[in-house]
C-alpha cells in the first residue's frame, strides 16, 4: 500500500512538474513576440492595450536548418487559444484543397486525376449543375482549376466545387483523423444555406479526355452529430438588406478551426517529412510542388485563370508583410499563404522566404477589427487597423529574422526547385 502511494505521489509530482515547465514554455513563447512588438509602440501600442477587444492571436515558427538542410522548428505564440473562436473565413479553403488532392489519391481510380472534366450535378433544390467553367483555357471544370482559383484570388464558388466533391462527413473524419478532431467545415463559402442543405452535397461525374465517365461521386448527405458551440459575437447584425436585429450573431453553425490547426496543416504540406506520420496527408511529390507553386502565385503572374491586374493586384490577399499594398512584391520575397476576411475577422497563414538573404519563417495571424460591434453591414476596419497590423507584424518577424544568427544557411531547392 505503501509503495502504491509512493508511486502515485511520485507520477503526481513529475506531472506537477511538467504542467508548469508546459506553461513556463507558453509564457516564454509569449514574450518574445511581446518583445518585438513593443519595439515598435507605433504599430502595436493601441492593440496591446486591449488584444482581447481586437481577438489577437499570434502563432509565429522559426525555422532552423542543419548541416543536411533538415528543418527544426520552434513556436511562439501570442494569445493562442483554440477556445476563443473566430470566423475563418476564406482560409479553409487551403484544407478543402489539400483533401480534395488527396481524396483523388484515396479513390485509386484509373484515369482519374485532378485533371479529370467534372459535371456537378443537381440533386436537390437551390443546387447548380455546372458544366464549364469560363476561367479554364478550355472551359472544363476540373479540380485542379478549383484549387488554382482557390489559391490565386481566393475564389468562393471555385471553393465549394471543392466542398461538394469532398461533403461534410469525410472533411471532418479526415481530418480528425490526421489530429485535427475540433475542425468543423459545415458551410458553403458566401451561398446562404440552411445547415440542412449544407449537410447535403451534389453528385459530381468525372470524365476523361475522350469524354468517356470514368468515376461518379454520389450525392452525400451527412446524417451524423455536428457539435452547437454557442458562439455570439457582437452588439447586434444586419439581416437581408437593411434590417437591424439588436441580439448577438450566433456562429454556432458556421465553420470551426484553429489558428494552430490551419497553421499546422500548411506546415505539413511545406515540410511533410518532419511531419508525425499521422498528421501528412497523402500527396503525391506532383501535388505538393502544384500546391507550392499556385499558393505562391500571385493573380498577375497567373494564366488560366486570368484576372483584371486592377480588381486583382499582385498582392491581393497577402496580407502579412504586405497588407493592402497594391505594387509588386520583390522578386527575392515568396510567399506561400492562404488568407481571409468575414465579419470584421482578418486573417492569414504564411510561409515566407527570401531566397537572397536565405531567411525563412512561418506566421499566422487573426485580429477582429468591427468598431461600431454590427456584423453584416460592411463596415469593418480592415484598412485602417487590421491590415496595417497584418503588414506590420509581418515585417516585425522578416526583421527579426534577417538579424537572427543561423548556423546553417537553408537550401530552398524542395521548396523553390519545381518553378524557378
Amino acid at each position: 500500500m505503501f509503495k502504491k502511494v509512493f508511486y502515485l505521489g511520485l507520477l503526481f509530482f513529475f506531472f506537477n512538474c511538467a504542467n508548469m515547465q508546459a506553461q513556463n514554455n507558453m509564457g516564454a513563447n509569449d514574450s518574445l513576440l511581446v518583445e518585438l512588438m513593443k519595439q515598435n509602440p507605433n504599430y502595436f501600442a493601441s492593440l496591446l492595450a486591449d488584444p482581447g477587444q481586437y481577438r489577437i492571436q499570434i502563432l509565429y515558427t522559426q525555422i532552423n536548418r542543419d548541416k543536411n538542410n533538415i528543418p527544426h522548428f520552434k513556436d511562439y505564440s501570442y494569445r493562442l487559444n483554440a477556445n476563443e473562436y473566430f470566423y475563418p473565413a476564406s482560409t479553409v479553403k487551403f484544407p478543402l484543397s489539400v483533401l480534395a488532392l488527396e481524396k483523388l489519391n484515396n479513390l485509386k481510380v484509373q484515369g482519374l486525376t485532378k485533371a479529370s472534366t467534372a459535371i456537378y450535378d443537381s440533386v436537390t433544390a437551390r443546387q447548380e449543375t455546372i458544366y464549364n467553367n469560363p476561367y479554364a483555357i478550355d472551359g472544363r471544370q476540373t479540380i485542379e482549376q478549383a484549387i488554382k482559383e482557390v489559391l490565386v484570388v481566393s475564389d468562393n464558388n471555385a471553393a465549394n466545387r471543392l466542398y461538394e466533391f469532398l461533403g461534410q462527413e469525410y472533411i471532418h473524419s479526415q481530418l480528425a483523423n490526421k489530429g485535427y478532431p475540433e475542425v468543423y467545415i459545415r458551410n458553403r463559402l458566401e451561398l446562404g444555406r440552411t445547415p440542412l442543405e449544407n449537410r447535403q452535397t451534389q453528385a459530381v461525374h468525372f470524365y476523361d479526355a475522350n469524354n468517356k465517365l470514368i468515376y461518379t461521386q454520389p450525392a452525400q448527405n451527412n446524417t451524423g452529430k455536428l457539435p452547437y458551440y454557442n458562439v455570439l459575437i457582437g452588439n447586434g447584425y444586419l439581416n437581408g438588406q437593411d434590417s437591424l436585429i439588436n441580439a448577438p450573431l450566433n456562429f454556432s453553425e458556421k465553420n470551426r478551426i484553429s489558428l494552430s490547426d490551419l497553421h499546422h496543416i500548411m506546415q505539413s504540406v511545406i515540410f511533410p517529412e518532419q511531419m508525425h506520420q499521422k498528421q501528412r496527408f497523402n500527396l503525391s511529390s506532383d501535388d505538393r510542388k502544384f500546391l507550392l507553386q499556385w499558393m505562391h502565385t500571385t493573380p498577375n503572374e497567373s494564366n488560366y485563370p486570368t484576372y483584371d491586374s486592377l480588381a486583382y493586384y499582385p498582392a491581393y490577399a497577402k496580407f502579412i508583410m504586405l497588407g493592402s499594398e497594391r505594387g509588386t512584391i520583390p522578386s527575392n520575397i515568396k510567399i506561400f499563404s492562404k488568407a481571409g476576411d468575414a465579419y470584421g475577422f482578418l486573417l492569414d497563414n504564411t510561409y515566407i522566404i527570401d531566397m537572397e538573404a536565405k531567411v525563412e519563417f512561418m506566421l499566422s495571424a487573426v485580429i477582429y477589427v468591427n468598431a461600431d460591434g454590427i456584423l453584416n453591414d460592411n463596415t469593418y476596419d480592415y484598412r485602417t487597423i487590421g491590415l496595417p497590423f497584418m503588414k506590420n507584424l509581418g515585417n516585425t518577424i522578416y526583421q527579426y529574422e534577417l538579424s537572427r544568427k543561423r548556423a546553417y544557411r537553408p537550401n530552398f531547392d524542395n521548396i523553390i526547385g519545381p518553378f524557378k
